[in-house]
């Protein structure tokens, strides 16, 4: 909103938008795992699910689901906004960097990556940890940086065919589709609770 545009202020509004509605999801897709880990540490919760018996349990299953669904719409992916368009009716993220360029569009491109990946490093830590190193273990590291890139690799492929496949929706559809991840995710809480798995 500091650039004092009409674009600014309506991708602002849009982006407080979608972030609001995303994070009661992200919290509770957070709960279930700390449930499950019987602890709210990061690294307690990946010691927990990776270093004992490989368990499926569902109520991570429809966590994952949730998470992806939040990781879509917070980082301006499709279905809730398309990073590559410069159409006014469909902008979010686009819109409020409409004004900027050189370094500072670079440091704007830089921090929504660093997001993009902060947020796939913790999805990877929540519900595929295996490879992780645990705490204090230095030697460790660099199988657990070898596996976080291989980790990051295994969606690539998809990521063509998804954007192919999943049309754009209208904004007014991004309440439904964000409701759908606070949803699951309160069903991966319940089943939790009910089944205790």
């Amino acid at each position: 909103m500091d650039i004092g545009t009409a674009f600014g202020s309506l991708g602002a509004r849009r982006e407080m938008l979608v972030s609001f509605l995303a994070e009661p999801a992200l919290l509770m897709v957070l709960f279930t795992a700390s449930l499950i880990s019987h602890s709210t540490q990061l690294p307690r919760i990946v010691e927990a699910l990776a270093h004992h018996q490989f368990v499926m349990y569902p109520s991570l299953a429809f966590a994952g689901l949730a998470f992806v669904i939040v990781l879509l719409a917070e980082n301006a992916r499709i279905p809730v906004d398309n990073p590559g368009t410069h159409l006014e009716l469909t902008m979010i993220h686009e819109a409020m960097i409409l004004e900027y360029s050189a370094r500072h569009l670079a440091l704007v491109e830089w921090a929504s990556s660093l997001k993009l990946f902060a947020y796939i490093s913790i999805g990877i830590a929540l519900f595929v940890p295996y490879g992780i190193a645990e705490v204090g273990n230095w030697g460790a590291l660099p199988l657990a940086i070898a596996a976080l890139l291989s980790s990051w690799h295994w969606p690539a492929p998809h990521w063509p065919c998804w954007k192919r496949c999943s049309p754009r929706c209208a904004f007014s559809r991004a309440p439904e589709f964000l409701g759908t991840a606070f949803l699951l995710a309160v069903l991966g809480l319940l089943i939790h609770f009910l089944l205790g798995a």
